[in-house]
């Protein structure tokens, strides 16, 4: 298989196992990726996805030689687009575990994702300029939604990349790990989400993105719409009980 899974407690783990080609996607690792989100969106005792690479390498973005061959849609898939993930609806938050380089679509396979940790050793960019491409998986758009305009710009003219650390500094990366650490990392960062009660979570997520650019009245309607909604479920009066009998709550996500 090009994509491990690994269930840690709530936690999917999915890790994309290609290293002979630098975990470029292919057709499997686009349906691998595409299988753990399925997963992940299927199952209820799963509130948090991890998406990784290899010790060296995240992702070297699409497999060239089936871009020359005049088959790019092999890497993609009917639900998630561009390895499988670019494009895909999903309620639930996936971080990204950066080691290594992540380039062109392994940047913007890292855009797709809710949070981003990165070891200081790995990179960003989309130099698809320097082989005559476009970066067309997202990485356009969503860069200068993450990083300053002018930076964003440079990055895609230039097609050089980013070092983690300045990264860091400028948003595009949640947090920084030492080389060959940026799975703890991600996995204590999701220890802190699945704290949470997972309804909540992916009504917060859906909102913040949903709500972005738009104006104060429809972002208090749509949010007190969401409150009323969890406001029926079990996990709402455990939340409240948990609090008054000064006790840890016990989720079910329902």
């Amino acid at each position: 298989m090009s994509v491990n899974q690994e269930v840690i407690g709530n936690v999917l783990v999915m890790s994309i196992d290609r290293p002979e080609a630098r975990n470029a996607v292919n057709g499997a690792v686009a349906q691998g990726i595409e299988a753990g989100i399925d997963r992940l969106e299927d199952d209820d005792s799963l509130w948090v996805g991890v998406l990784t690479g290899t010790r060296d390498f995240f992702c070297a973005g699409a497999d060239l030689k089936l871009i020359n061959a005049g088959k790019p849609a092999e890497m993609m898939t009917a639900k998630g687009g561009f390895a499988g993930i670019v494009t895909r609806e999903r309620t639930k938050p996936i971080i990204a575990a950066v080691e290594g380089p992540a380039l062109a679509g392994g940047t913007e396979i890292t855009l797709s994702c809710d949070l981003v940790v990165a070891s200081t050793a790995s990179r960003f960019g989309i130099p698809e300029v320097k082989r005559s491409l476009v970066a067309a998986a997202g990485g356009l758009f969503r860069l200068p939604r993450v990083l300053p305009r002018n930076v964003a710009i440079e990055l895609g003219l230039t097609g050089d990349p980013i070092e983690a650390p300045r990264a860091y500094e400028l948003g595009l990366v949640n947090r920084l790990a030492e080389p060959g650490k940026s799975i703890d990392e991600a996995l204590a960062l999701a220890a802190q989400i699945t704290a949470n009660a997972p309804l909540a979570v992916q009504k917060t997520r859906k909102l913040m993105i949903e709500l972005a650019g738009a104006d104060d009245e429809t972002g208090i309607q749509r949010s007190n719409e969401a409150m009323m909604e969890l406001m029926s479920t079990s996990d709402f009066g455990e939340g409240l009980t948990a609090f008054i009998e000064k006790r840890d709550p016990q989720w079910k996500g329902k």
